[in-house]
């Protein structure tokens, strides 16, 4: 089996996050989202390095969800995962079919396909049994939803490192201390052909895609090379919340 390295910075922010969380646990069996970009490659190969080394045992499970569009393959993440010994399954489902009915005029492509995808992934889960889901979203995903989501839609609203979903298992989010170019270092150190935008849905609709995402991250960019701290700092500031110092009625003491 051809040796994978993960690099000690991921390492070390995913075991922190993990042991402050307890996202991965004995007796877990987690599916996962492997869509096959590199943050979902990242996962997959943390889980199994910690299926090695961890004091606990669990299983794991990477699932990719097919949406039925076409021209829609993923021979390189099957031939990937039997490679790396990694139990694979592609979900086929008509997702592609259902967006071309049910979708609304001005919504967001990318936003409708991830939720699908998500409800998908929930779906397979509980018929499956596990009781975890782990999603490969990162910090800087946390950063750029907290302030896509106070910029745009007036909320102070973020990513949990977990929660329970309304149908009864556990979501979990083993990457969230990770930042994003430590994931696309993993793949390109490694060697590993990740997945692109190219594998959305919404690159097949002739749409406007959403530019809130791009212009946060340019904006997060700009606000990182005057400030190297500033990540470090919104995640200290996610883990040290003052809700009565806001105006939410519902936090104010009297």
């Amino acid at each position: 089996m051809p040796s994978i390295k993960i690099s000690k910075k991921i390492l070390r922010a995913a075991g922190r996050a993990n042991v402050k969380y307890r996202l991965v646990e004995e007796g877990d069996r987690i599916l996962v989202g492997l869509s096959g970009g590199k943050d979902s490659l990242t996962l997959v190969h943390l889980l199994k390095h910690m299926q090695r080394h961890a004091p606990f045992r669990f299983e794991f499970k990477a699932v990719t969800v097919h949406y039925g569009m076409p021209g829609e393959r993923y021979d390189v993440l099957v031939r990937h995962c039997e490679t790396h010994d990694i139990p694979y399954e592609i979900y086929e489902t008509n997702i592609f079919e259902i967006a071309e009915e049910t979708i609304r005029e001005n919504s967001s492509f990318c936003s409708y396909f991830s939720r699908m995808r998500r409800g998908a992934l929930y779906t397979k889960a509980q018929e499956g049994g596990y009781n975890k889901v782990a999603l490969g979203h990162h910090l800087d995903d946390a950063v750029e939803s907290f302030f896509m989501s106070m910029l745009y839609n007036g909320a102070l609203r973020s990513m949990p490192p977990i929660y329970r979903a309304k149908k009864g298992f556990h979501v979990i989010r083993p990457l969230i201390w990770v930042r994003e170019r430590q994931t696309r270092a993993f793949v390109e150190e490694n060697g590993i052909a990740a997945i692109g935008d190219e594998a959305c849905p919404a690159m097949l609709k002739k749409v406007k895609l959403p530019h809130t995402r791009e212009s946060t991250k340019a904006m997060l960019e700009k606000w990182e090379a005057e400030n190297p701290e500033l990540f470090k700092q919104l995640k200290a500031a996610f883990c040290h919340l003052h809700p009565g110092s806001f105006m939410d009625e519902r936090y104010l003491e009297r």
